[in-house]
Parts: structure tokens; sequence; C-alpha cells
């Protein structure tokens, strides 16, 4: 049974905090970086997931069992952030002179969370792909979800996830060649 679901289940129906704890701990990090695919700033992406879980944790939201319990969550967290972008579309968040700052701080989270240098490629990479790309290859290669889950997730079809996925990985593909990357598994 997904841990997560019976987390969450403990938390929802017996009002036991730690079940949220566990969810916030194990789900913390892939969440915050799946979020900032979406918005490109490593801290609007930590508020993000803060808020996801705080909607778990006061609206307590009954998870249907329609898919696994980490794609539930990601589709809650991606739907909080299309909210937030809907709503900060047309508004600079940060004045200029301190993007420098936040840019330099998240290359240095990024390098600490990939270690070896041909994920630090492709992760870069990776950002230069259109945002739905982007999704589809976070969800199925770093998040592990199934053609099926990362479907949900999206709201897409199973065929439209393997053509997008295609497509995807042929994007990624030409983007490395493109920064002199050449590795035979691609």
């Amino acid at each position: 049974m997904d841990n997560g679901a019976s987390s969450y289940r403990r938390f929802r129906d017996e009002g036991d905090e730690s079940g949220l704890v566990e969810i916030i701990r194990d789900y913390k990090d892939g969440l915050i970086f799946y979020l900032n695919s979406f918005v490109c700033n490593i801290h609007t992406a930590e508020e993000l997931a803060e808020d996801t879980f705080v909607l778990l944790g006061i609206k307590k939201p009954k998870n249907k069992g329609k898919s696994s319990f980490k794609t539930w969550l990601y589709t809650i967290g991606r739907n909080v952030t299309i909210d937030y972008l809907r709503r900060n579309s047309k508004t600079a968040e940060i004045p200029i002179d301190e993007y420098a700052d936040l840019i330099s701080e998240e290359k240095s989270l990024e390098l600490s969370y990939i270690q070896e240098e041909r994920k630090i490629i492709i992760h870069q990479c990776l950002y230069k792909l259109k945002l739905e790309y982007r999704q589809v290859l976070w969800l199925i290669y770093f998040e592990g979800l199934s053609n099926k889950e990362a479907a949900i997730v999206m709201k897409k079809s199973v065929h439209n996830i393997e053509t997008l996925v295609y497509r995807a990985r042929n994007a990624l593909k030409s983007q490395l060649e493109m920064e002199g990357f050449i590795d035979e598994e691609l």
C-alpha cells in the first residue's frame, strides 16, 4: 500500500498529526523541484509546496484512490501553482537587482542536489525546453511516475503523454547536442 496514502488517511480520519508530518518529510523535496519546473524560482516553489501542504492540513481533501498518493499530491501542487501563475501573470514579483542573487542561490542549491556533472548538464538543458516537455520528463524520469500517472497529473490521455515523452526526449537530445553533450544512452 502507498505509505503516503496511509499517512494521509491517519491524519485525515483519525487526526494523527504525525501522518501529515510524514507526508511533508517524504514528499517535500520532490514536490518543490517539480513545482520549480513551472516557476523557475526555488524560493517560490518552496512557498507553493508549503501552500499545497497547508491545503492538505486545513481543507483535508479526500483522495478518491483513483491514482497513487504521490500522483494525487503532485496534481494538487500543480493546481496550486497554476492558480499562483494566473494571479501573478502580470506583476513582477522581485526587483531586477535582486534577481541575480536569487539565481546564484538557486544554482548552488541545484549543485548540492545534483552532484554529478552529467546530471547538471541534463538539468540545465531541461529548463530550455517547453514547459510541457519539462513537466513530462520530470514526472516520468525524475519522480518515477508511470505514463498513466503522469497523464492524470497533466490532465492528458496516456497516448498524449506517450507522444509528449517521445517529443520531449528528442527535444532534450537536440538541446544536449547543441550544448556539446554526447551520450549514447540518449
